[in-house]
């Protein structure tokens, strides 16, 4: 059985990271002295799970976690420092920390590694996250112990109802754009300005003006969505952000 280190002190391991092409030492003292901190560990960069659902939420509400009282928001993994830095460069994971346990002796110590050398991944990480607080563990959430990889609980949407039941998970904003178009800039601007974070969709050979017509019924870019309402192009956007700012 795993088990749950609530009330105990994170394992003193020294992680081999890599930063501006030289190696940096980075110490648990380091990540979570004087701070609170969350963790969410997963079984390896690049597979299907973490990349498409763990680490892209716990980085969506990471600056909702830090605005109700978490110093940072870190993911481990037994990868090394060269897997960890591309991953996090190709997931766009701008508001965490990622954290290569490479050895797994934190992953260890933390009595989370296991043996996934049926699928041929060796020793790895079990799912779970933690809220770490000035290096002690005040609480974990780890996936129950059955075959293949449970995500049911170490989600980022869990920890941020534990930390602060009351705080609002930001609505996904996404904005279709075209290469050189002065409304579109002026409508990334406008979002900038209100710190409203979006992902856009640029429309090129794979994303046709024909697909923007399908999704928006509008082929003029921009065009703004969020949380499944269309808001429209830059002059409509202006006047849902002055209603929202009311």
């Amino acid at each position: 059985m795993l088990p749950n280190k609530e009330g105990q002190h994170v394992p003193d391991v020294t992680f081999k990271t890599r930063k501006d092409d030289e190696w940096a030492d980075v110490t648990t003292a380091q990540l979570f002295n004087g701070k609170a901190v969350v963790v969410f560990s997963l079984p390896g960069a690049y597979t299907p799970t973490c990349s498409s659902t763990h680490l892209p939420r716990f980085n969506e509400l990471a600056n909702t976690l830090k605005a109700n009282g978490v110093d940072d928001v870190v993911c481990m993994s037994v990868n090394d420092a060269f897997v960890m830095n591309e991953w996090g460069k190709a997931q766009e994971a701008e508001n965490i920390t990622l954290i290569p346990d490479g050895n797994g002796k934190f992953t260890e110590g933390m009595g989370m590694l296991v043996d996934k050398s049926a699928l041929g991944f060796g020793k790895r990480s079990w799912r779970y996250s933690m809220l770490v607080k000035d290096g002690v563990v005040t609480k974990m959430f780890i996936e129950p112990e059955r075959d293949g990889d449970p995500f049911e609980v170490s989600d980022a949407d869990t920890m941020l109802q534990y930390i602060s039941p009351q705080a609002k998970a930001p609505v996904p904003i996404t904005i279709f754009t075209k290469p050189g178009c002065p409304f579109c800039a002026k409508a990334k601007s406008m979002l900038d300005a209100a710190n409203l974070h979006y992902e856009e969709v640029i429309l090129s050979h794979g994303i046709t003006s024909r697909t923007l017509q399908a999704v928006a019924g509008a082929a003029t870019a921009p065009q703004v969505f969020t949380g499944g309402e269309k808001i429209g192009g830059s002059e409509a956007l202006e006047a849902w952000l002055q209603k929202k700012a009311a």
